[in-house]
């Protein structure tokens, strides 16, 4: 008969335990890249754009440039914010730093709600192109735009995602910052490739006010739940 403890010595005796935190801040990082791309602003609109009249691998690889913009600017938030968390031990001050970020998450939702992205086009070109310029121009536009830094602040504060000391935790959850961001775009051009024909500029604000409804509500939970000890992200 087989011993029932072998397993959970071997376990032990790993070099490089897989601790359950890391499973829990990759789906943070999915979640915060998902957050940070689905917002239709100008890097969306011409995404759908581009989709629309290049084909969808061309929408596809626009979303590709905005997501190495996002995660640029993700760890300078994290860097940052990494030095404050050293600082910080006082447990009433994290509780102020996560109802702060889920303030300014629920802010960003009204915000997202009602915007109207199409009133801000960035027209694409009558030639295709190259994919590799296409993702190019992508990049430049998100990055003339620093102030996702703010959304990242809000997002990293609700969610406890920086955890200073961790490169091995951290490197894995900034990977999956880039891979929510890519299921968006990845999910995004396949829905509008698919129903191309009845796809115009109402479904982009529809689209904005879908995803400014989702995060209003998420950060409310969040919010009520941090404020009477609900719901608990540590650090």
């Amino acid at each position: 008969m087989r011993n029932p403890y072998i397993f959970c010595n071997f376990a032990a005796a790993m070099p490089f335990p897989f601790h359950i935190d890391i499973l829990d801040l990759i789906f943070k990082g999915i979640l915060i890249g998902i957050i940070a791309s689905a917002p239709m602003g100008p890097v969306g609109v011409l995404c759908v754009q581009r989709t629309l009249n290049k084909g969808r691998w061309y929408g596809f690889i626009t979303g590709i440039g905005a997501a190495v913009s996002d995660i640029i600017y993700a760890l300078i938030t994290g860097y940052g914010m990494s030095f404050i968390m050293d600082l910080i031990t006082d447990p009433q001050t994290l509780f102020v730093l996560k109802i702060t970020g889920s303030i300014m998450l629920l802010l960003f939702g009204v915000y997202c709600f009602k915007s109207n992205p199409t009133k801000k086009v960035h027209f694409s070109g009558k030639g295709k192109g190259t994919l590799l310029h296409n993702g190019i121009t992508a990049f430049l536009v998100t990055s003339s735009n620093p102030l996702i830094i703010f959304l990242f602040m809000a997002a990293f504060a609700q969610f406890a995602f920086v955890v200073p000391n961790q490169p091995l935790m951290m490197s894995a959850g900034y990977f999956s910052i880039v891979v929510g961001a890519l299921l968006w775009w990845f999910g995004l051009t396949w829905l509008v490739d698919k129903i191309r024909g009845k796809f115009d500029k109402d479904g982009i604000v529809l689209i904005n006010k879908v995803i400014g409804s989702l995060v209003i509500i998420f950060s409310l939970i969040v919010l009520i739940g941090t404020i009477f000890n609900l719901f608990t992200f540590d650090y």
